[in-house]
């Protein structure tokens, strides 16, 4: 038996059934959740720098989704912002490096 102690996609409990495993699961409340999430975030990004392939890059984006949910935002609430800021500001592809402001 092993012991994770942590956030998991909410398919997992049946995938891991199917699988033909047991597993014991405890719901979180929105009081522990904003906590399990940004370490998940974490977890999910450290992935994503040691392997640097897009299957990481869509796990950061599903917990960043589930935290705009825990504050009381939509998907598209968040895709929203993140149109509006680029157009406003743009994005990140250029690779500009600001070194001074005069």
């Amino acid at each position: 038996m092993k012991t994770y102690n942590k956030l998991v996609r909410d398919l997992i409990p049946e995938v891991i059934k199917k699988s033909g495993k047991e597993c014991d699961i405890e719901i979180a409340n929105m009081e522990q959740r904003t906590g399990l999430l940004e370490a998940k975030l974490m977890e999910e990004v450290n992935e994503y720098l040691e392997d640097k392939n897009l299957e990481e890059l869509a796990d950061v984006m599903e917990v960043l989704f589930g935290i705009a949910h825990n504050l009381g935002y939509t998907e598209e609430d968040l895709l929203n912002k993140r149109k509006e800021k680029l157009e406003e500001r743009g994005g990140f592809k250029k690779g500009i490096i600001l070194k001074k402001v005069y």
